[in-house]
C-alpha cells in the first residue's frame, strides 16, 4: 500500500498505540474502522479481537504502531466475567441458542471451589466451536453457523488466576462473577463451558470485560466517545512509551543504534533471551524490536531507520 493510499483526508495523528475501551455490540473491526477515520490513516490494526458481546481493552496500532502489534498478541490477558450455571448454549455465551438446561440450585460453594481449582494452572483446553480458528481454511464459527458439527483439537493454555468474586442464586440458575488471568489463546467462553460441565449442570458466559493486555490496562483505555470529542492524537501512546510498557527493554549506545538503523546485527546483551526486546537509542527513540536468542541480535522490526529524524 502506498503512502497516498494509506492516508485519509487530513494529516495523520502519527505513530503509536491506542488503548480503546470497546463498547458492547461493536466488533473489533468496527472499532478499527472508526479509529481509521479518527486517526486519518488506514494503517490501523488490533492486537487480538474481542467478541461483540465483550467490552474492555482493545489495543490498536496506528501507523508504525501496527509493527508492535505482533509482539502484543501473545501477552497474557485479564478479564472480569459472569458465568451462568444451569444453561449450555451452542456458542458458549449468551448470544447462542440454549441447548441444555439443568437446575443449578444444588451446586454448593465447595463444589464451585473444587471445579474452579481444577480449571486453574496449565490445562489442555478445547476452544469454543465458534472461535475464529480455521478448519480446512474456513473459520470454525462459519462452519457452526452453516449447521456443521465442528470438533476442535485441545491446545495447551495457562489459567494463572481464576477467582470467584460473587455468587448470585436465582433458581434454577447460579451466576458467578469471576476474575481470570490467562495466557494468550485461552477462551474464557470455554472456561465457562468447562466449569458448567465439571459441575454437571452446564454453563455459559453472559458478560465479559477485558481489563488488561500485557502491561496495558483499563487505566490507559479511552472510550470511542472521548476519541471523537478530544481527538485521537491526545490519547495516542507513543512508540517509545508503548514499547516500554509492553516489552523487555535494552538501552543502546550510538554505534549500536546506527548499526540497527542500517539493518545490521549487534551483539546480544543477554544471549538466549526468548522474549522480544525493545531497543532504545541514546535519544530515547525506539530503534527496533530485537531477537536476542543468538549471540548476535537481529531485528524483528526496525522502527527508526538510519537517517530518519
Amino acid at each position: 500500500m502506498s503512502a497516498a493510499e494509506a492516508r485519509l483526508p487530513g494529516p495523520s495523528v502519527g505513530d503509536g498505540l491506542l488503548v480503546v475501551d470497546k463498547p458492547t455490540g461493536w466488533t473489533s473491526h468496527d472499532v478499527v474502522a472508526r479509529a481509521r477515520r479518527l486517526c486519518r490513516t488506514r494503517r490501523v490494526g488490533h492486537a487480538g479481537t474481542l467478541d461483540p458481546m465483550a467490552t474492555g481493552v482493545l489495543v490498536l496500532g496506528v501507523g508504525r504502531g501496527t509493527k508492535l502489534l505482533t509482539f502484543l498478541v501473545g501477552h497474557d490477558k485479564a478479564y472480569e466475567a459472569t458465568i451462568r450455571l444451569g444453561e449450555s448454549t451452542v456458542t458458549d455465551d449468551a448470544e447462542g441458542e440454549v441447548v441444555r438446561r439443568a437446575d443449578a440450585s444444588g451446586v454448593t460453594d465447595d463444589d464451585i471451589d473444587a471445579a474452579v481449582g481444577g480449571l486453574t494452572g496449565e490445562l489442555e483446553q478445547v476452544p469454543s466451536a465458534v472461535s475464529a480458528i480455521k478448519v480446512d481454511g474456513v473459520r470454525s464459527y462459519a462452519r457452526v453457523r452453516s449447521g456443521q458439527d465442528v470438533e476442535l483439537t485441545a491446545r495447551p493454555v495457562t489459567v494463572s488466576r481464576f477467582e470467584v468474586l460473587d455468587r448470585h442464586r436465582s433458581r434454577p440458575h447460579l451466576d458467578l462473577d469471576v476474575r481470570v488471568e490467562v495466557s494468550s489463546g485461552t477462551y474464557v467462553r470455554a472456561l465457562a463451558r468447562d466449569l458448567g460441565a465439571a459441575l454437571g449442570v452446564g454453563g455459559h458466559l453472559t458478560a465479559l470485560r477485558r481489563t488488561r493486555v500485557g502491561g496495558l490496562d483499563l487505566d490507559r483505555a479511552v472510550t470511542l466517545e472521548s476519541l471523537e470529542a478530544d481527538g485521537a492524537e491526545r490519547h495516542l501512546i507513543s512508540l517509545a512509551v508503548a514499547a516500554r510498557s509492553a516489552l523487555a527493554v535494552r538501552e543502546l549506545d550510538e554505534p549500536e543504534a546506527r548499526a540497527l538503523g542500517y539493518g545490521q546485527r549487534v551483539a546480544s546483551a543477554r544471549p538466549g533471551r526468548e522474549e522480544p526486546v525493545a531497543a532504545f537509542g541514546p535519544d530515547g527513540r525506539l530503534v527496533a524490536v530485537l531477537d536476542e536468542r543468538a549471540e548476535q541480535a537481529r531485528a524483528h522490526v526496525v522502527l527508526a531507520p538510519a537517517g530518519e529524524s
